[in-house]
């Protein structure tokens, strides 16, 4: 809960205030739960943080949009002596999606601006006139079974004993990365088979269910109600840093094209080939849209066929 009285005042109508000004000030009042966006503000602070708002135009923003498509993407690989996070470069660049996540946190310190009655009277909102990348969504990939299998084998024999259950949490829960590092052991009830996420990404509660198999690869390695349930070894305030024993273990399941969050996506495939409904599916990730669901809608088409001949296979 942010503390309104600490917060600095927001001033009216000062449309000469520098952009990387403006975004400071925008986090120090943000109350929302996603952690890359002062990530991606900081990249904008750097592109163009020097430029007035009311001097800031959509060519600004567009020149830094085409610009940070032509780069490669870069992944949190831990963090250094001084508590530094450390970031490696990927060998593909920048995917849409990314982008237009870039261009939707700018496009919301400007509108948080023109509310907050910072921006000049008839401000024209730059970031209007950007067009969004098309993000191929309808080509979401996911683990077949057999590469589940691989993968799973793998993670077992991992160095760090923890990446199975971790894996496999993210398998049959389709949570996020940051929602399953994030939780501590009172979070976990294990009698019950139930893992609490305080708020999402969306800011809503949640309940994961675990499977079997989850509570019993969890239950030799119980913590301190207030431990992280995933904690770094050398840092144990802070979750680990498994990308490294991940992609290994990608590497030996002969798996490519992968990442994290394609576990999420694996878990809602599995759900709809075994007949979950669109709902349900949208249920368990936690989407505040089915929109959002429709994506993985192909792959119920069996389970379709099936329910219309049992039901509808009579009529003459």
């Amino acid at each position: 809960m942010v503390d309104q009285a600490s917060l600095p005042s927001t001033p009216l109508r000062k449309g000469e205030i520098p952009l990387r000004e403006l975004i400071d000030l925008y986090m120090a009042h943000y109350a929302g739960r996603d952690p890359s966006r002062l990530q991606r503000l900081s990249w904008w602070q750097g592109q163009i943080g020097s430029v007035n708002l009311q001097d800031l135009a959509d060519d600004h923003v567009f020149a830094a949009l085409e610009s940070l498509a032509i780069q490669r993407g870069r992944f949190f690989a831990g963090k250094d002596a001084d508590d530094n996070p450390i970031y490696r470069a990927r060998r593909r660049p920048i995917a849409p999606a990314t982008i237009n996540r870039y261009s939707a946190s700018l496009a919301a310190v400007i509108t948080w601006a023109v509310k907050k009655r910072i921006a000049p009277k008839g401000y024209v909102h730059p970031c209007r006139s950007i067009e969004r990348k098309p993000e191929n969504n309808e080509k979401t990939r996911f683990l077949s079974d057999e590469e589940r299998d691989r993968l799973l084998l793998a993670c077992k024999a991992s160095k760090w004993p923890l990446l199975y259950p971790l894996v496999l949490m993210a398998l049959t829960t389709g949570a996020r990365k940051g929602e399953l590092i994030g939780l501590r052991w009172r979070d976990i009830d294990l009698v019950r088979g139930e893992a609490t996420v305080g708020r999402t990404k969306n800011g809503d509660p949640r309940v994961l269910p675990l499977v079997p198999a989850v509570v019993e690869s969890l239950g030799g390695f119980h913590g301190a109600d207030s431990a992280l349930v995933f904690a770094s070894r050398r840092t144990p305030s802070q979750p680990y840093s498994f990308g490294v024993r991940f992609d290994k273990a990608l590497a030996e399941a002969r798996i490519r094209g992968v990442t994290f969050h394609t576990l999420r996506h694996s878990c809602a495939s599995m759900l709809a080939k075994s007949g979950a409904t669109l709902i349900e599916i949208s249920e368990l990730l936690g989407h505040r849209q089915l929109q959002m669901t429709k994506r993985y809608s192909h792959l119920a088409t069996g389970h379709k066929v099936a329910m219309v001949n049992r039901i509808l296979g009579k009529v003459r």
